[in-house]
């Protein structure tokens, strides 16, 4: 499922698309539609499940139906940058910073959505924060006590037993990087994940496939998101449980990771785009959120009170949320990627 960061069976009107896990190649079998009755989402894989039941809502609403392509965060721009002069999405939904990277390419354009003011992630002129999310780690309880600090995953005994997406390919991955960095400094990141190389099994362009080898024992920790992993055990039944590791002072800490959505440059569909924004942020959407996926919503003035949200709320309890300055992010992130590519492979 999301979970599985993988496409599920969707969608409203049986237009369906088929794709590839998180950083990988995207597929799909778009269908170009510029009669106004069809609306093209290009996504970040992960939110099968409220789109499902939020895509079937806004086409009962409006009479659009809505094609969805998912393909891995990054993929989803280099999808768009290889459409620049035929474009084919009327909404974009990825993570940043890639959501940032598109702005800065002009693949976006401007649209105040109805509810911006409510949202206090990430969001400008041509992009808002649909769905709150944020990076976590996994490991099989069944393999020893759960590690309680980045140190413990140096143990020898997690050698060949680790694996966590590929930054710069993955926004998991490049999570996990930024995370490192902000509490190591960028040396101490490197020197660190260059450690954790004796552990790590290798590169992995999806976060999602992580999921069942950890259930299965196959690999004892891996990287991950709440939502995807709090969906995945709920849903999927996962033998895996989540955790925030330590740094050596006992402080537990995370990335904010949301979903953000814009309007595609170009959009065939402009007006359609638009409607689907502005449903998608509406307090009714909004509210299914955590129901239907294990998210929190983007808007501040809805507040949930179902069993997933509590879920979510006890799994993040005591853990420091970090907010990173998405736009020095992407100043940096080329350089940053090789500088890690170098640690890791020297």
């Amino acid at each position: 499922m999301f979970r599985s960061r993988v496409l599920t069976g969707l969608l409203a009107g049986a237009l369906l698309t088929s794709l590839v896990a998180c950083g990988g190649t995207g597929a799909a079998s778009t269908t170009s539609d510029n009669s106004g009755k069809v609306v093209t989402v290009y996504s970040a894989d992960g939110l099968a499940d409220w789109y499902k039941t939020r895509f079937e809502a806004f086409t009962k609403q409006t009479g659009t139906k809505v094609q969805l392509v998912e393909a891995g965060s990054g993929e989803v721009v280099s999808r768009l940058q290889k459409e620049k002069s035929n474009p084919q999405a009327d909404v974009v939904i990825t993570l940043p910073p890639f959501i940032q990277k598109a702005s800065a390419d002009k693949l976006l354009q401007d649209y105040q959505v109805p509810g911006s003011d409510q949202v206090k992630g990430p969001k400008a002129a041509d992009y808002v924060t649909v769905i709150d999310n944020y990076l976590s780690f996994i490991a099989n309880p069944s393999k020893g006590a759960l590690p309680r600090t980045f140190d413990e995953l140096l143990d020898p005994r997690f050698k060949g037993k680790i694996q966590y997406s590929t930054p710069g390919q993955a926004g998991d991955g490049t999570a996990v990087l930024l995370l490192l960095q902000h509490l190591l400094g960028k040396q101490g990141a490197l020197d660190y994940l260059k450690k954790l190389e004796a552990n790590n099994v290798g590169p992995s362009a999806s976060t999602g496939k992580l999921q069942p080898k950890v259930s299965k024992g196959e690999i004892y920790v891996a990287n991950g998101d709440v939502q995807m992993n709090l969906t995945s055990i709920a849903n999927d039944k996962s033998a895996f449980q989540v955790f925030f590791p330590a740094t050596a002072d006992g402080k537990r800490s995370t990335v904010a990771l949301p979903y953000v959505m814009g309007l595609g440059a170009g959009a065939p569909n402009k007006d359609g785009g638009e409607k689907l924004m502005t449903y998608l942020l509406s307090p009714e959407a909004q509210q299914t959120v955590s129901g239907d996926a294990f998210g929190i919503p983007a808007r501040s003035d809805v507040k949930p009170t179902d069993a997933n949200y509590q879920l979510v709320l006890k799994a993040t309890t005591g853990v420091e949320v970090w907010q990173p300055d998405w736009n020095a992010v992407l100043a940096s992130l080329d350089a940053d990627v090789a500088d890690y590519n170098k640690a890791v492979q020297g």
